[in-house]
C-alpha cells in the first residue's frame, strides 16, 4: 500500500502462492490489479518496485489492459502466452476406456495425485471453479475449469489447470463430452498459437506476461485471480 498523511493513496493486490509443479516447488505471485490517486501517479513506479522486489519469486500478470503492455515491458516481464483458444473439445475423438467425472474429497486418488494436487483440487471447487478427473490407462488426471457465460448466454469452462496441454489435448474428448453434460460447450485455454488436435479458433488478443526466474507453465493458473475471482 502506498500511504500519505495517514491515509491510503494507492495499493496493489499480489497472490502468492506456493507451487508444486511437475515435481518442483516455486512460488508465484498473480499480480492482480492496482491504482494509484492522481496526485500521486509518480510514485506509482516506487510501489510497483517495492511490490516486485523478490528475486526468487515469479510475478505473472494474466489480464493486463491493452495501454498497460508497454509499461510491463519497461518493468522487465516477458509475454509468456499470447493469446488463447476458444475450443469445442466434444468433437475430440474418444479415447477408449476414458470417463470423467467431478472430484470430490471422497474419491481415492492417492496412487494417481500428489497431496498439493488433491488440495488444489478441493481448494479450487471453493472458488467456485469446476475440478474434474479423467480416468484413462488406468491413471487419473487432474483438471479444474473456471466457469463463465460468453455475451452473458454460452457457458463455457476458462482452464485453469492441467499437468501439460498436451494431457489436455489427449483427453479433449471424454472432458468435453462431461462438459457438454453439464451445459458447457466450450473451453478457453492460454496458447502461443493454433493447438494441433483441437477443434477451435485462436485468437492473440489476450496476451499474459511474467518476470522471474521461473516462465509460467501453459495450463497453470492455479491460485490466480482467474480461478480465484473469476476475472
Amino acid at each position: 500500500m502506498l500511504e500519505a498523511d495517514g491515509m491510503p493513496v494507492g495499493v496493489i493486490l499480489l497472490i502468492f502462492t506456493a507451487i508444486e509443479d511437475l515435481a518442483e516447488s516455486k512460488i508465484l505471485c498473480s499480480v492482480s490489479s492496482w491504482y494509484v490517486d492522481a496526485k500521486y501517479r509518480a510514485f506509482g513506479t516506487m510501489l510497483i518496485a517495492c511490490a516486485l522486489k523478490h528475486k526468487h519469486v515469479t510475478y505473472y500478470n494474466v489480464t493486463p489492459a491493452p495501454h498497460t503492455w508497454a509499461i510491463l515491458a519497461a518493468q522487465g516481464y516477458k509475454k509468456f502466452s499470447s493469446g488463447r483458444v476458444v475450443a469445442v473439445p466434444a468433437f475430440s475423438p474418444r479415447v477408449s476406456g476414458s470417463w470423467a467425472e467431478e472430484f470430490c474429497p471422497e474419491l481415492d486418488l492417492s496412487k494417481d495425485l500428489s497431496a498439493f494436487e488433491i488440495e488444489m483440487l478441493r481448494a479450487h471447487q471453493g472458488y467456485d471453479c469446476l475440478s474434474v478427473i479423467c480416468h484413462a490407462g488406468g491413471e487419473a488426471h487432474p483438471f479444474v475449469f473456471s466457469l463463465r457465460r460468453r455475451f452473458g448466454v454460452i457457458r463455457f469452462g476458462f482452464l485453469v489447470y492441467c499437468r501439460s496441454q498436451e494431457s489436455f489435448v489427449r483427453l479433449a474428448g471424454p472432458l468435453g463430452r462431461f462438459l457438454v453434460s453439464r451445459g458447457i460447450p466450450l473451453v478457453i485455454l492460454d496458447a502461443n498459437g493454433p493447438i494441433a488436435g483441437l477443434v477451435g479458433r485462436y485468437s492473440n488478443r489476450n496476451p499474459k506476461y511474467f518476470k522471474g526466474p521461473s516462465q509460467p507453465r501453459l495450463g497453470n493458473l492455479a491460485y490466480s485471480e482467474r480461478a480465484m475471482f473469476g476475472v
